[in-house]
Parts: structure tokens; C-alpha cells; sequence
């Protein structure tokens, strides 16, 4: 599904340049479960990022299905994130004046998607009962809930999750991790964890650790 060919981001130049990602070879197969590991700072957001075309290469390749979105204008790019991942980040980065219902269908909102189903959504999540509160109202592990059933209201193809568990207390955490681990099982939808959670990572099919912007294994 996703190929990532000869990926750089360099972030200023000369002497202060900051090689964040170096020669990045990689390749995620439909339906795989990954974790991309690393120190703080080793790179993994960045990569990540760029997966979800959230940010530009500086040279090289991110190929989902034979089209590299690098070479995308902003406008196409902008539908092909909406439309085609999920992003989940750490701090949820819920809208705070919107209630949890109207979080969960903006992206579906934008999109134009008339068929997007909150109700199967909400229940699956354990969310039907918090619709209509607004975020504050919500503990850290139901904000996070939240915070992916906005990711799945499009169907995506790929979920991008950074640090999904970071901002959770343990028991909360593993119930999220939970969650992603039956996304993936059930329907068999691509996810990709970063994570600096060894437990986390050893839950996942396959991990790639990343190390000063290089990808060592």
C-alpha cells in the first residue's frame, strides 16, 4: 500500500541544516500493523508526518498505490488526507467548542460524505452516551476514543497514530491500544503507531526503528 522511496527532510541550510529524516527506504503492506520506535528526536514524527502528507519532502518518494503524493499540489493533497487517513495525535486536538458528535463528523462534513455512520461508530467506541458533551467534559481516555472514531469517519485506508497512548494513564492507554490492535484484526485496516513504548511496539507485526533521522532496522 504505502512505499516510501529515497525520503530526506532537511530543515534549514548551511551550517545549521538538521537532517530530520535521511534516505528513508520503507515499504507497508495493505493491512499491516506497524510501529515506528525511536529515541525523542530519532525522527519518528517526522517520517510519520510526511507518510500523511502533512509535511513536504525535501527529495524522495511517498507512493500510496502507484501515486506519489509529494507530487501532489496542496489542494489535491488536502482531499487525499481527508479522504484517505486517519490521523490520531497525542493530545487528541479535539475542537473545544464543538460537542464529541460534531468533532466526529467534521472531517465527514468536509468531505462532503453523506454516508458516514456515527451511530455504529460511537457505539463501537463506547461513545454513544457522550455525543453531545463537549470535550472538556470528557476524561483523557474518551477524548482520545473520540479522537479516533473522528479518524475512521471517512473510512480511511491507513490510520497514522502518534504517540496514541502518551498522554493516558496506563490502564486507559492499554484499553486504546486495545482498540487499535482490533481495528486492525477485525477490518483489516492499515495502521501505523508511533510509539516509544517498547510494549506497544512488541504489540504490533512489525517495527521499525528509526535513529538520528536513519532507519537501522
Amino acid at each position: 500500500m504505502i512505499t516510501v522511496e529515497n525520503l530526506c527532510k532537511t530543515y534549514g541550510s548551511g551550517e545549521g541544516a538538521v537532517n530530520a529524516l535521511r534516505n528513508a527506504d520503507l515499504t507497508i503492506k495493505d493491512g499491516e500493523l506497524v510501529a515506528i520506535v525511536g529515541k525523542s528526536g530519532s525522527g519518528k514524527s517526522t517520517l510519520l508526518n510526511l507518510l500523511g502528507g502533512l509535511d513536504s519532502a525535501t527529495s524522495g518518494k511517498v507512493i500510496y498505490n502507484d501515486v506519489d503524493i509529494m507530487k501532489m499540489n496542496e489542494a489535491s493533497l488536502a482531499d487525499f488526507r481527508l479522504r484517505k487517513i486517519g490521523f490520531v495525535f497525542q493530545f487528541y486536538d479535539l475542537l473545544p467548542e464543538l460537542t464529541t458528535e460534531e468533532n466526529i463528523l467534521l472531517p465527514a462534513q468536509l468531505a462532503k460524505n453523506k454516508s458516514a455512520d456515527i451511530s455504529a461508530l460511537a457505539e463501537r467506541l463506547g461513545l454513544t452516551d457522550r455525543l453531545k458533551h463537549y470535550p472538556s467534559q470528557l476524561s483523557g481516555g474518551q477524548q482520545q476514543r473520540a479522537a479516533i472514531a473522528r479518524a475512521l469517519i471517512n473510512n480511511p485506508d491507513v490510520l497514522l497514530c502518534d504517540e496514541p497512548t502518551g498522554n493516558l494513564d496506563q490502564k486507559t492507554g492499554d484499553d486504546v491500544m486495545e482498540l487499535l490492535l482490533q481495528l486492525n484484526k477485525t477490518e483489516k485496516r492499515t495502521i501505523v503507531i508511533v510509539t516509544h513504548n517498547p510494549e506497544i511496539a512488541a504489540r504490533c507485526e512489525r517495527t521499525i526503528e528509526i535513529s538520528d533521522g536513519t532507519l537501522i532496522s
